[in-house]
C-alpha cells in the first residue's frame, strides 16, 4: 500500500501536472519538444489488446538461476520499426527472469550493422543500446600452416 508520503507526492503532480515538464527542464535542464497541452493520462500501462512481442530467438544463461538474458535478433535490412520494440526485448526480459538482458543484432551487411548500434532514445536521459554484431566484428578463419 502506498504510503502518505508518497501519494502527497504523486497529489502535487496530478493536482498541477505542468510541474512534472517544469521540473524536468527547468530542475534538470531537460529540453522538451514543443507542446501546446499539458495533460495526466491514465497510469495503467496495461495493454488491453496485448502487443505481440517475439524476438527471433532468446538465450538464457543460468547458474542455479536466470544471470543474464540475450534476445538474438537476426537483422537483414533497416527496420524502423525494431528500434521501439527492440528494448521492449531487453526490458521484457529482464522482468520475465529478474536477471541483466540484452539485445543481440546480427546482421551481414555493415550499413544495416551501422544503423543498428545507433542509440535508441528512450526520453530525456534514457537510451537503450543494442549489442551489434556486424561483419566488421566477425573474427576472420585462416586456414592452419599445415594445410588444414
Amino acid at each position: 500500500m502506498p504510503s502518505l508520503s508518497h501519494e502527497a507526492l504523486l497529489l502535487l503532480f496530478r493536482n498541477r501536472p505542468e510541474l512534472a515538464p517544469e521540473l524536468l527542464r527547468e530542475a534538470l535542464g531537460v529540453e522538451l519538444p514543443a507542446y501546446t497541452e499539458v495533460r495526466v493520462e491514465s497510469a495503467d500501462l496495461t495493454e488491453a489488446v496485448p502487443a505481440e512481442y517475439r524476438a527471433d530467438l532468446v538465450v538464457l544463461l543460468v547458474d542455479g538461476k536466470p544471470v543474464f538474458a540475450i534476445a538474438v535478433e537476426v537483422q537483414l535490412a533497416r527496420d524502423e520499426r525494431k528500434r521501439f520494440t527492440w528494448p521492449v526485448y531487453a526490458t521484457g526480459l529482464r522482468a520475465r527472469f529478474e536477471c541483466q538482458a540484452t539485445v543481440l543484432v546480427v546482421t551481414p551487411g555493415m550499413d544495416v550493422a551501422r544503423w543498428a548500434a545507433e542509440p535508441v532514445t528512450l526520453g530525456p536521459g534514457s537510451a537503450f543500446c543494442p549489442l551489434v554484431l556486424g561483419p566488421d566484428a566477425v573474427p576472420v578463419v585462416r586456414p592452419s600452416a599445415r594445410g588444414g
